[in-house]
Order: structure tokens, then sequence, then C-alpha cells
């Protein structure tokens, strides 16, 4: 325990005087409802450290009367040394962790009262599907059809609510599962007691149970949290809210720390409400900005809070810096993703030749699928490189999926992959099967596609799992032919729909699901790129053969949210483009919300950057397979012209420029005001123009059918048949394409 009379002669200059007077106000408002408003780079970790120093410095209290609520082990633990580091000794006993943790050593104490015992074991999510999977079949509803993780998400974001299942009506979970979704919820629920299990949302649905039915449980916490201090309040879901917002109901001594306008986890039940109405909840609240930024320059600064001023959903604040302008942010438009992937290499080369070490280098994409054509660039080039927050392009689970199933189709002895995908998606082929095939490949001295072909001519297997079994052969051998008679980049998106690999994402309810569809995607893009499937494959076993052994000299790539509480010198942001940032899902599930979500989402992705930020997007970008042009994001639009220098090749963009002489498209008609609506772009569209080449600018006349044209990628053709902008060309090498017009130019302009 801290020996407060030992350490409270330490002069208040020893722990405060290095504090700005935002910081210090922030410190030394101790009593009553505190709501502290931690812009980007203003020192948060600081203020919430020095405050609980400071806390149990100058009030003498018991730290078990301190309840300090982060949302990451790794917080706490560094919250825990710094306090340490202050006070010069460890602080023992007191209530410092997550929300789940602290809710699990409550629930301990007091589980009889919600029908557990005090051993009671919280399920992971594997544990979690397997009951889900068990209660779909016992109550006779197909688990094909719904599958089990799109109805534990279900069960799981009405537990983020605080919800349980006597406060729901049998209808509250529309079609899901048939419409029986609250009556599986009860059964999940009778299920754990009888386990004497929880999951992690029951940990603080327990104790909100427990506070309500038993008051006297609440007034010992009301005696005991004298103090209450919580981190990131901006993430917090309805059901943390709850129980917060309960426990402060004692002594009122509640002080949150967040950023309304680093609220980007709305997908996963974070509620950015909580935060703005901390001031309705707890009338009579302190509200203190942390205003000063120590990360960023001027410039950067200025976009960043330009940007996230268009949005309605929030407080008000102003960061500044006393440090100079620096460079402006750069904001580039390319041709496609892969001039994109070559400016920025370009860029990461030159800093790096000035000096700039590559650990101080990040990429921030806005999905996962991005990440491929600069992974490719940089092994191309050697440039190191690690993807931080998840696999590399092709280690991730769906791409490793779909290549087996390929390699298969190529080469039917491939064993590792064939027993990869054998069973997946579910087809009741499970480990006896897979032994028995294994036993019969050795005994038959061949692989076990080979075994298994001759097993099905047999009467050694089950009836069942021969059926399934030919059926899986005969769609390889079905595959196989269709390699030979049409382009790789059209067979293997046969692959994944006829085997029902792309119906299992789609049917899956979970977070990552899209990801992966848009990952799968990409994986095709990434093959038009060779002339044949056997090519595609020895790149991608190279690609993996890749090791990364560069330690921090490498640059960083990483999705933006996965971003948030980190800062590199310099940062890149590609793919500013309507549909793809701000996202089209997020726009069309939730609307304004899903706008300003995103909009604070590029305000976290620019005040990653210390020194220098780079915007970039993209005149043409390949989106299922096909070249699609693409409009710059309306937040390239808001980003404020004193604070940004555009750099574009000219007439790339078809729209007004408001200005700008690199001729960077501005939205005129349809622009989203500060409104937060969606777009409904009229007039003002961004689209290559029909005059210009692929390597820019070059003047051309209108296509016609029969006229020779050249195109970058696949050389030279004959225009089959016009479709507005559309043109089917029969290519001298690569076969019949349908291309964009944009894309080629006559044959005697080619060079």
């Amino acid at each position: 325990m801290v020996d407060l009379n030992s350490a409270a002669g330490e002069p208040a200059s020893s722990y405060l005087s290095s504090l700005n007077p935002a910081q210090r106000s922030a410190v030394e408002a101790l009593d009553g409802p505190v709501l502290v408003l931690a812009g980007a780079g203003t020192g948060k970790t600081r203020v919430l450290t020095t405050r609980l120093a400071h806390l149990l410095l100058s009030r003498r209290i018991d730290p078990r009367q301190v309840l300090a609520v982060t949302f990451t082990n790794k917080a706490a633990q560094e919250m825990r040394h710094r306090v340490a580091a202050l006070l010069g000794q460890e602080v023992e006993g007191w209530w410092l962790g997550t929300f789940h943790a602290l809710a699990a050593r409550i629930l301990r104490r007091h589980a009889e009262l919600v029908g557990l015992r005090s051993d009671f074991t919280i399920l992971d999510s594997d544990d979690q599907l397997r009951l889900i999977r068990q209660l779909l079949q016992a109550a006779k509803i197909d688990d094909h059809k719904w599958p089990p993780r799109a109805v534990l998400g279900v069960i799981e974001r009405w537990k983020d609510r605080g919800l349980v299942p006597a406060k729901l009506a049998e209808g509250d979970g529309g079609e899901v599962a048939g419409g029986r979704a609250v009556e599986l919820f009860i059964a999940y629920q009778a299920r754990l007691k009888t386990l004497n299990a929880c999951d992690f949302g029951d940990l603080l649905v327990h104790n909100l149970t427990i506070f309500q039915d038993h008051p006297d449980v609440l007034a010992q916490y009301h005696r005991q949290f004298q103090y209450l201090l919580v981190d990131e309040y901006q993430d917090t879901n309805v059901s943390q809210y709850l129980w917060l917002r309960i426990l402060a109901q004692g002594h009122k001594n509640i002080c949150c720390v967040g950023d309304d306008d680093q609220s980007i986890y709305g997908w996963r039940g974070a509620e950015v409400g909580n935060i703005l109405r901390f001031e309705h909840d707890f009338p009579g609240a302190k509200v203190i900005r942390l205003e000063q930024n120590y990360r960023s320059t001027g410039h950067i600064l200025a976009a960043a809070a330009q940007l996230v001023a268009n949005n309605r959903g929030r407080l008000g604040k102003t960061l500044w810096t006393q440090a100079d302008g620096g460079e402006p942010v750069r904001v580039k438009a390319v041709w496609d993703a892969d001039d994109e992937a070559r400016w920025v290499s370009d860029e990461i080369e030159a800093l790096q030749r000035s000096g700039t070490a590559l650990g101080e280098i990040a990429i921030l994409v806005r999905a996962g699928f991005q990440t491929r054509e600069f992974e490719e660039r940089f092994l191309n080039i050697g440039l190191p490189y690690r993807v931080l927050g998840g696999p590399r392009f092709y280690e991730r689970q769906e791409i490793r999926d779909a290549m087996a199933y390929v390699r298969v189709t190529v080469q039917p002895d491939d064993d590792l992959a064939f027993e990869r995908i054998i069973n997946l998606p579910k087809r009741g082929i499970g480990p006896a099967a897979l032994q028995q095939l294994s036993q019969a490949a050795r005994r038959l001295e061949t692989s076990r596609v080979g075994a298994a072909l001759r097993l099905v001519e047999t009467d050694e297997l089950k009836p069942k799992l021969r059926a399934t079994l030919r059926a899986l052969l005969q769609d390889f051998a079905r595959w196989r032919e269709q390699f030979r008679a049409l382009p790789h980049t059209e067979v293997v998106p046969m692959i994944l729909d006829e085997s029902g690999y792309t119906r299992m994402w789609q049917e899956d309810k979970s977070p990552e699901a899209p990801g992966r569809l848009e990952n799968l995607k990409e994986l095709v893009n990434a093959m038009a790129e060779f002339d044949a499937i056997t090519g595609f494959l020895e790149h991608v076993s190279l690609v993996m053969e890749n090791v990364e052994g560069a330690g921090d000299a490498a640059v960083s790539v990483m999705t933006l949210h996965g971003a948030k509480g980190l800062e590199f010198d310099n940062v890149f942001l590609p793919g500013w483009e309507e549909g793809l940032f701000p996202n089209q899902r997020a726009l069309d599930g939730a609307g304004v919300a899903g706008l300003e979500e995103e909009r604070r989402l590029a305000y976290v992705g620019l005040t990653r950057a210390r020194l220098r930020a780079y915007v970039s997007h993209a005149a043409n970008r390949m989106i299922h397979g096909s070249w699609t042009n693409a409009m710059p994001s309306r937040f390239v639009a808001e980003l404020p012209d004193e604070d940004i220098v555009s750099d574009a090749a000219p007439g790339l963009f078809a729209t007004p420029s408001r200005g700008l002489a690199t001729g960077v498209g501005r939205f005129a008609a349809g622009e989203t005001g500060r409104d937060g609506g969606r777009t409904a772009i009229v007039e003002a569209r961004a689209v290559p123009s029909r005059d210009r080449s692929p390597e820019r600018g070059h003047a051309v006349a209108a296509f016609g059918v029969g006229e020779r044209v050249f195109h970058t990628k696949f050389g030279y053709g004959t225009i089959e048949t016009v479709d507005g902008d559309k043109l089917h060309i029969a290519f001298d090498i690569a076969g019949s394409k349908k291309v964009i017009d944009s894309f080629v130019v006559p044959a005697d302009q080619a060079s």
C-alpha cells in the first residue's frame, strides 16, 4: 500500500509544474463530475496518471476507494507503472483494470445472486459458438441458413445494450433464426447457468442485475468507490455506460477522459452519444478541454480540425500547437491503385534517403484489401514492411483457403491444400473420414485425392460420405477443365461460388466477414496481372517465402481503426474515394451517424502524423473484378486549401477544381453540407476524361468497332463492340476483355 504520509511532503512542483494550465486543471478538479475532452496528442495519458497520483497524495485516501477503468490490459499496466513512478512506490489493493476485469471481480463476490457459483467459467468465443450450435441443432434450426456466429452476434449486441431476455419481446430478433432468436437467447442463458459459466457480455449485465435487484450490494460499492476515473469514455457501449453511471451515483466524483472526435468503434457497439450527453447525465459537470497538441505540426492540425468540424454531433474544441506550421498536407491524385503504390513507395524511398527511419513511416488504409498493392510493390523493390493488427494479405485465412481451392484444382496431388478445404465449408467430411483417406493413400501409395478417386468407386466408405466426396471430386475435375477454356479470372470466382465458400462468408454476420469478402475480390484482381493461373501460383509462393527480418526498420501498414493511439513522423492515407472512404457500407447502414464516424476516422488518420501527412485518391479502382471510375472522397473537398498542397496530372479529373491548379476535384452539385447527410452527386462527377490515354493527357478520337487500340496491361487488340464508354476488345494475347474507353489509345498513338 502507498505510504501517503511519506509521500505527502512532496512539493507540488515535483509532478504538477510540468503540466500546462488545462492539464493541471484536469488533474486538480477532483470533486464532482468532470469531463476531460482530450484531443489527439494533448497528453491524455499524462493527465490520467498524474490525476491518480494527485488523488492518492492530496486526499490521503486508501487506493481501494478509487475505481480506475481502462479499455485494454496494456493501458491498465501502463497507468499502473506510471503512477508507481510518480509516487516512487507500487500501489497495492486498488481497483484498476478493464471493464471486464473489474466486473468479473465484483461478480465473483456476488455470483450466487445471479445463480452462479464464485468459481464460474468465462467462455471464449469458440466455446460460445459451440454452445450456440448445440442449441440450434436441439431447436432443429438449420445452422447453414443461420450460422451460429450470426445468432451469437445478435445476442452479443443485446448484451452490449444491457438487455436480458426478460426485457425483450418475442419478435425483437427479427427474422434471425426464423424469428426464434429470443427463444435461443433464453436457452443460451439457461445453459450457461447450468454450466456455471458466463460470457464476456454477462460480466457487465450480471453486475447491472445485482445492482438493480440488491440495493444493499450497490450501497456497499457506493461507500467504497469514492472516486471513479474512466479512460476512452467515447468508446463505451450502453452496458458499460449504465455500469459506470450506477456506480457513480454514490459520491458523483466521476472523471471521464475521452475525445468525441475519436469515437470510431460504432460498428462494435460504442455509442458516441455517451460522451455527448455527459453534462445532461451529471448536472453541474465541469468540462475541461485539452487543446494544446504536442504531436503534430500546425498545417496537419488545421487540416484535421477543419475536416472534423463538418460533424454536427460533437462537443467542439480547437487543437493548437506551439510548433511551426511544418509542411502542408500533401494531396495526390493518381491513376489507379498500382500507380498509388508506386507513388507511395517512391516517396518512402525519398524519405529514407533523407535520413528518415522506416519505423517512422506508416500507411493507414480504410479496408484490409488495400494492403495488397502496397505489399507486392514493397516486395518487388525490397522495401521492408510489416502489417500491424493482422496478417499480411496472402497470409489471411480467407486468402489461404481460396488459394488452397485453386491449388487442388490445378495440382490434385497437393495434399496439404486438400486437407485444408475438404470440409470448408462444412460438408460432413470430419476427422474420421480424413483419417480413412490418409490410410488409404498410404496403402495405395498415392495422394489423398488419388485415394478418394479410388474409394468413391468402392463400398469402403459410407454411402453419404461417398456421395459427398464424389460430388467434390467432380467439382474439381470440372473446374480443372474450365481453366483450359476460360480466363483464370473467371474460373476462380466460379470455384469460390460453386464450392459454397463465398456463401459461407456472405452468411457470416461477424464484423470481419465483409472485409474477408473484399479480400477475396482483391485476390481475383491480383490474378488479372498474370497470363495464367500457374504464373500467379508461383508468384504467391515466392511472396510467401519472403521472411520479415528487418526488426523495427520497416514501414508499418495497418487499418485506420488499428492505428488509434499510435503516432508516426510520416503518415500515408491512400484510397480517399467515395464508397471506399467514406465506406459505402457505413453510409448505407447508419446514414448520417455512419458518415460522421467515417469523418472521425479520417480525423484520427491525419492526427497520427507528427511531421508529414500524405492523402491520395485514385481516378480508377478495380472493384468486383471490374474497373470503376472513382470519385474523390468528400473528405478531400473538406480539407482547407491553405493547409494542403495538391499534386495531380493535368486533366486527371473532370470535376471543377475550386481553384486548385492541379485539378483535384471538389464537390459542387449535391455536396453534403454540415448537416452530414448523404451526398447525391448530380453534376460534379469525378470520372476520367474520355480524351486522354492511360499515360495521361493524350488526346484521342471517339472509338469505333473494328479499330485497333492499345492497352497498357493487355496490349494490342481490336474493338468488337462499343457500349457507351465500355469497349469489348479482342486482345491479341490477353483474349477478350471489357474495358473503359479511357484506358486505351489508338494503336498508332501507342509508344
